[in-house]
């Protein structure tokens, strides 16, 4: 005698792919003793700098 199908449960079912925590980058890595990088993001250069009161701009 066969058992008749049973739907799957949450138990069963694959897990949904769970979303990936937000990368985190030191300053000092990131910049590697400069005060100022540029960033390539879509065809376009933008510059990160640390000011003089230590605040990072980002600039186009």
């Amino acid at each position: 005698m066969t058992m008749p199908a049973t739907p799957a449960t949450a138990a069963t079912q694959p897990s949904a792919r769970q979303p990936q925590p937000v990368q985190r980058f030191t300053t000092a890595g990131l910049m590697q003793d400069r005060r100022e990088v540029e960033i390539e993001h879509a065809g376009r250069i933008y510059r990160l700098r640390i000011t003089q009161l230590n605040k990072l701009i980002l600039t186009a």
